[in-house]
């Protein structure tokens, strides 16, 4: 059985495992967005800072990337995901079908918000994620530096975000 992740934020570029394969991919149903508060890794308990979630939208669809995982190492490749990302469990651990784009569909593991965990915030609007992520920091650095990195490895892979585009844009004035 060939098994797929799907990454959308901090997967695309600091996957943890090396991908036998990686695609453009589309997952429909969701969207991509700042809707989880970070207590652990871009902010604190008393300071969360803003990660990407996939929220649950039947109008949307995230597009990401696919990262095929090497069978040999299955165990150790979802051990280290479940370690990463069920850290609060905020996540829900989901496999879901994607559509490549090259016409082909997979099945992949990915890590969708829970709506109904304490850390989940769907509502907060641009300004507001903005002024989170311009100074949240947590166990692995500035709440900016994760919105800078995704954003920047979206647009190399030719995937368009309007939201974090803007996001970068009103963080950095508010840095400057």
């Amino acid at each position: 059985m060939t098994l797929w992740v799907f990454g959308y934020g901090s997967l695309l570029w600091n996957p943890g495992f090396t991908p036998v394969e990686t695609a453009h991919a589309k997952l429909e149903g969701y969207a991509r967005s700042f809707c989880m508060r970070s207590i652990h890794h871009r902010g604190t308990d008393e300071a969360p800072g803003l990660v990407l979630a996939l929220d649950a939208n039947v109008q949307s669809a995230c597009d990401g990337l696919a990262m095929q995982m090497h069978e040999a190492e299955y165990d150790d490749t979802m051990a280290y995901l479940r370690e990463r990302e069920l850290v609060s469990s905020a996540y829900l651990e989901k496999i879901v079908p994607l559509k490549f784009a090259d016409g082909r569909e997979e099945m992949a593991v990915t890590y969708v918000i829970d709506p109904d965990h304490v850390q989940y915030c769907g509502a907060l609007d641009l300004e507001e994620q903005a002024q989170i992520i311009a100074t949240a920091v947590g166990g692995r650095g500035p709440n900016c530096e994760y919105l800078f990195n995704t954003a920047s490895h979206l647009a190399e892979l030719g995937i368009p975000d309007a939201e974090l585009d803007w996001l970068c844009t009103r963080v950095k004035s508010l840095n400057a």
